[in-house]
């Protein structure tokens, strides 16, 4: 889709970058997807090519293998060229990493765990997920049930996570769980469990609606011991740790919504060009050519929030209520227009051989996961309460 509105915000090193993601995507991904969809998971091949371009990590320091770019525009420039080359399920494994895991162990974890835990995630030689959901408690971590009880210089882990993407093929997760129980939301500390502990055990990959060739597991925790040296941060710290990636994790969010339905447009519009009745093209028909206008200008809009969301982001200036919105209004636009996509194409939509059906069943979890836009609204409606400015 052209812009209607020229975007501003890349540099000469952001489009060299684009470049990069575009060539590898169509070379070394989307041959792929067909298989990873199948068998329900991304083969390991692909983390560790990805890695060896700088594609997993860059926001981490050079010295445990990063590039330092802690520029929230190239993990956009990922969303976008995966999405357009029809592979959104296929950046979620990256996006897990970029987005939920590295963010926590670049800001607190020591330099010992740096080294273990970061560097083998920049080469791709590590995969790695963060377990915060719980099948009792959803988006409420205040109900999380999930303890890790001190034992002398160990926590005893007990408990389960659900919905964990990476969960299967993680070499090591980033759980939160309940260390100091009489001390509410300051009793709840970051630890991380590796594969292969004794009372660690997964199920899955779980089968889900969309996303099919993202690796989804729930995760059991029996009596694992976990070292202390595995703590990251302060103990008791973990939720305001949390909180601190909430912004980053919904805008991530909203940047793939919007690619898609940037992806979906392109796609109606094509077929709408292609594709002939009565006559004459479909975009010759003046519903599909109102359809169409209301899509492009749509994500037009739409683009030009999540664009300016970025750089008041890579300002430290996107907070909790900015980074609900961008992600409330994206996914339920990508809702609206991958829905409307698929109608354009008549029958061929509900055909799987045609990528809009693809994006149309991975689009429906959007709403829900990074918190369900039912708690978003919420999020913006408490500090409208409060009135601006406060």
């Amino acid at each position: 889709m052209r812009d209607f509105l020229p975007r501003t915000i890349f540099t000469e090193e952001h489009d060299m970058f684009r470049d990069m993601v575009r060539d590898f995507v169509a070379k070394d991904v989307k041959p792929h997807v067909a298989k990873w969809e199948e068998q329900a998971y991304i083969d390991r091949s692909f983390y560790k090519q990805a890695g060896e371009l700088g594609l997993i990590g860059f926001a981490a320091p050079e010295k445990f293998g990063g590039s330092d770019m802690n520029d929230f525009r190239y993990n956009q420039i990922l969303a976008e060229e995966f999405a357009q080359a029809d592979c959104g399920s296929i950046i979620v494994g990256i996006g897990t990493i970029n987005d939920l895991v590295v963010p926590y162990l670049r800001k607190f974890a020591n330099e010992e765990q740096c080294e273990r835990f970061l560097r083998p995630l920049t080469t791709g030689d590590a995969i790695a997920a963060l377990a915060m959901t719980e099948p009792g408690a959803g988006s409420d971590l205040a109900g999380m049930r999930t303890t890790a009880l001190p034992d002398g210089d160990d926590f005893i882990l007990n408990g389960s996570k659900t919905f964990i993407s990476n969960g299967m093929q993680a070499d090591f997760t980033i759980v939160a769980a309940i260390t100091d129980p009489d001390k509410g939301r300051a009793g709840v500390s970051l630890l991380i469990i590796e594969d292969g502990m004794e009372g660690y055990t997964k199920s899955g990959p779980l089968k889900k609606v969309g996303l099919h060739a993202q690796d989804t597991a729930e995760l059991h925790f029996d009596n694992v011991r976990i070292p202390a040296a595995n703590l990251i941060g302060e103990r008791g710290a973990g939720f305001e740790y949390l909180r601190t990636n909430l912004a980053h994790e919904r805008l991530s969010i909203a940047v793939g919504s919007v690619a898609t339905s940037r992806r979906a447009f392109d796609l109606a519009y094509q077929h709408s060009m292609e594709r002939t009745t009565f006559g004459k093209p479909l975009a010759n028909h003046q519903v599909h050519g109102h359809f169409l206008a209301e899509m492009a200008t749509d994500v037009q809009v739409a683009q030009s929030f999540v664009d300016q969301c970025v750089m008041a982001h890579n300002e430290e200036k996107l907070d909790e209520v900015g980074a609900s919105m961008a992600k409330y209004w994206t996914t339920e636009l990508q809702l609206e227009i991958v829905s409307r996509a698929l109608q354009m194409h008549g029958g061929y939509g509900f055909m799987m051989e045609y990528p809009i059906a693809t994006h149309y069943l991975d689009t429906r979890v959007q709403p829900i996961y990074g918190g369900p836009n039912e708690i978003m609204k919420e999020i913006i409606s408490r500090k409208l309460s409060k009135g601006f400015g406060k």
